[in-house]
């Protein structure tokens, strides 16, 4: 059976069922869940302060009526974090390199955003379509872009997520692939490679943890202005 580059990205079946919701919902399981020894057990103790600085950087820019969303804003933060990060293990699969899910988790968020302005201050969400001080030529071309670009929002959360996962998984099994394929004919080349696989590596860690603070930093971006 040949296989393919893409083929990781293919959703995981056991006797025909998708084995995604069972990879989104181990993530969880991962942290640890309160005891008598919550704040003296270390694990717990980073836990908590990570989840403070997630909360305190993503508050930052909301005001007060915005705080309401703290929780689900984290919890996204902390299963998109998890997710990316366990995608990188080998033999994982990574559920933010579907399009579909990334889209399922920004369209609604985004949507109640926007509902959210529409409901509490439509005039000043409205006023977004059309900047002040306009040229009377220009109002109809600029309502009609402003609104691509509001509707466009969720499209570019999804895309920006899954490009992003997918480039760097795709990277990584072709300098692995060249690395095991140049070792019994180039050595020192195959240990260059190896070398720059590991840089790599550090590199998607990265890229992975970014990704998913910015994901969720543009969704509290986009409820600031409707709040």
């Amino acid at each position: 059976m040949n296989l393919s580059f893409f083929d990781q990205f293919t959703s995981p079946c056991l006797m025909g069922i998708p084995l995604t919701l069972i990879s989104l919902m181990f993530p969880p399981l991962l942290f640890p869940s309160p005891k008598n020894r919550w704040l003296t057990n270390r694990l717990s103790t980073l836990q908590s302060w990570l989840l403070h600085l997630i909360t305190k950087q993503l508050m930052t820019p909301l005001n007060q009526k915005g705080h309401k969303w703290a929780l689900i804003l984290t919890s996204l933060m902390m299963l998109l974090l998890t997710i990316n990060l366990l995608g990188l293990l080998p033999y994982t699969f990574t559920p933010t390199t579907q399009l579909s899910m990334n889209m399922a988790l920004a369209f609604p968020l985004w949507l109640a955003t926007l509902l959210t302005g529409l409901r509490n201050q439509p005039s000043a969400s409205l006023g977004h379509l059309l900047p002040e001080g306009t040229p009377t030529p220009l109002i109809p071309a600029l309502i009609l872009i402003e609104t691509i670009s509001l509707l466009i929002r969720p499209l570019a959360l999804g895309v920006r997520l899954t490009a992003n996962l997918t480039a760097g998984h795709l990277l990584i099994q072709l300098i692995s692939t060249a690395t095991i394929a140049l070792l019994p004919i180039i050595p020192s080349i195959s240990i260059l490679t190896t070398m720059i696989l590991l840089l790599l590596t550090i590199l998607e860690v990265a890229v992975a943890m970014i990704q998913a603070y910015v994901f969720v930093l543009l969704l509290s971006l986009y409820l600031q202005e409707n709040i």
